[in-house]
């Protein structure tokens, strides 16, 4: 097992508590980065994935709060903003480490485009949280003033929702195989992607909505002919009877646990739901491929099997 994707959660680029300012975002992801060059130092072929939920619900209020000034900008471009601070941030902070340890390794962000199909059916249905945390009360307000559809996150609050379609193919793919052939570590489908659709004529059109980072990953897991997909969360293991008295956390899990588990409903929608569904993806994909979801701290111990959940 030597070349791997690695799916970051929220946790890995923002501590709860801590101001949401570019220099806080950057510290965190220094302190972030000492676990990826933990993996990296093991010997591991890497590619990096990210999410952006927060990052680009504040990028669209910012917009949208000046648009008096300035015309606020569409919802993909916003999230290739958000790719791009995110990216250079992660290149910053991961060099920093790196070369520090005497690692010759150099990182490089793709803004990358995902297609999607425009008559997915998720369109109909927004479900993708983004953005700050609100309770009922201001929730409701934002949904009366800006007309967002807004939903709860999980038990966390509530958030906006936007469309969550399925990821169908990675424009810059053959760059993100020419960067890993090269002995660079890319940061590629930030986010999920900036989604995009062909139109009538094959070109590419930016969508407003955001592909779930964790399919996004596993998209980018199965094209480079990864052998293992670690997607890095909050907590250790994924666990059934979540919060609750008789709650257990799983050593391992196969693809058809899984689907029995999501039947029952044990996985929160925009929460542990699609880790465990590209989980699923992956493992069947191809014989032999690996997932391992569990928390930053423990990412170098699971992939020795020590910690975490092992999907195969």
């Amino acid at each position: 097992m030597k070349k791997i994707v690695i799916a970051l959660g929220g946790n890995a680029l923002q501590e709860a508590g801590r101001p949401a300012t570019a220099e806080a975002q950057l510290e965190v992801v220094e302190k972030t980065s000492e676990y990826l060059a933990d993996i990296i130092e093991a010997g591991y072929t890497v590619a990096l994935a990210h999410g952006n939920g927060p990052q680009v619900g504040r990028i669209v209020l910012q917009n949208e709060t000046a648009n008096s000034v300035t015309p606020a900008l569409p919802f993909d471009v916003c999230g290739a903003m958000s790719q791009g601070y995110i990216g250079y941030h992660m290149q910053q902070g991961l060099e920093k480490v790196l070369r520090r340890r005497g690692v010759n390794k150099r990182v490089v962000t793709v803004v990358t485009q995902v297609v999607v199909d425009r008559d997915d059916p998720k369109f109909k249905n927004p479900s993708k949280p983004i953005g700050p945390f609100y309770t009922e009360e201001e929730a409701r307000a934002v949904e009366a003033e800006r007309g967002y559809v807004m939903k709860e996150d999980a038990g966390r609050g509530w958030r906006r929702v936007v469309a969550s379609p399925m990821p169908k193919e990675i424009v810059e793919l053959d760059a993100v195989r020419c960067l890993l052939a090269g002995g660079f570590i890319p940061v590629t489908v930030g986010g999920g992607g900036i989604p995009v659709v062909r139109d009538d004529d094959g070109n590419l059109v930016g969508t407003a909505a955001v592909i779930d980072k964790d399919l996004a990953s596993e998209r980018l897991a199965e094209d480079i002919d990864a052998d293992a997909l670690v997607i890095l969360t909050a907590v250790e293991k994924v666990s059934i009877n979540f919060k609750k008295p008789n709650q257990k956390e799983l050593d391992t899990l196969t693809a058809a646990e899984a689907r029995q588990y999501i039947a029952e409903g044990h996985f929160a929608p925009g929460s542990m739901l699609p880790k465990v569904e590209a989980a699923i993806r992956f493992v069947e994909s191809k014989p032999g491929r690996k997932v391992i979801i569990t928390s930053l701290d423990k990412a170098v111990l699971a992939l020795r099997g020590e910690a975490g959940t092992t999907m195969m």
